[in-house]
């Protein structure tokens, strides 16, 4: 049943926020997993493209799917050592799913925030070897996530079931590329920039009258 089938936008009503959604997509998937194996899942392949919420706020919107009719929960039987609760996903929660899946609703702008973009840009009151460590740094931390994405997409292969988690972190993988190219031009920037006299990097900006422009 697709979006446009659903009587008077039954579930359109319900503006849940994107986490939910995010949580309840993870369930969309086949088995039955705890809000522990939610975080993993979230930790190994969510976080490259989305965010990986913390373990109460999984919790949190699991309270609030199995509350709407979303979501289902059994506690494990007495073959475990310890009882834990397994969640699932709901005909009404795949419905609801689905719509706003297939919604033609904008998805929006990303949102961008870059700590370390941040540091380059007030980089007049630091000293250049303190910006060219933080891009090293960055470069390290960018290269090891370059490698967690690429493990993530290997176990997609081969199973048309992750078909389009496969895209999403094909994405993440070109997006971190991308982030070590801009980093290391960010790197030859720095170089290319000549030390004012007295070889001096740091210090207020000569111009005190604003942004340069217009």
């Amino acid at each position: 049943m697709t979006s446009r089938q659903f009587p008077n936008g039954q579930y359109a009503a319900r503006r849940l926020p994107p986490t939910a959604w995010a949580v309840l997509g993870l369930l969309s998937f086949p088995g039955e997993r705890t809000g522990y194996e939610l975080k993993k899942w979230a930790d190994g392949s969510l976080r490259f493209f989305y965010w990986s919420p913390a373990i109460s706020q999984i919790y949190a919107e699991l309270r609030r799917l199995e509350a709407l009719g979303y979501a289902t929960s059994r506690r494990s039987g007495p073959e475990e050592p310890r009882a834990k609760r397994r969640y699932a996903i709901s005909e009404a929660g795949r419905d609801a799913l689905a719509e706003w899946a297939d919604s033609p609703e904008a998805a929006g702008p990303p949102v961008l925030k870059h700590p370390l973009v941040l540091r380059i840009w007030l980089g007049h009151l630091a000293a250049p070897d303190r910006l060219r460590a933080l891009i090293e740094e960055h470069l390290a931390r960018t290269e090891a996530e370059l490698k967690e994405v690429r493990a993530a997409l290997a176990r997609t292969e081969d199973d048309e079931q992750w078909a389009h988690p496969r895209i999403a972190l094909r994405w993440s993988e070109l997006r971190e590329l991308a982030e070590l190219e801009l980093a290391r031009a960010m790197l030859a920037d720095l170089d290319r920039l000549a030390p004012p006299q007295g070889g001096e990097q740091g210090g207020e900006p000569d111009n005190h009258d604003g942004w340069p422009g217009p």
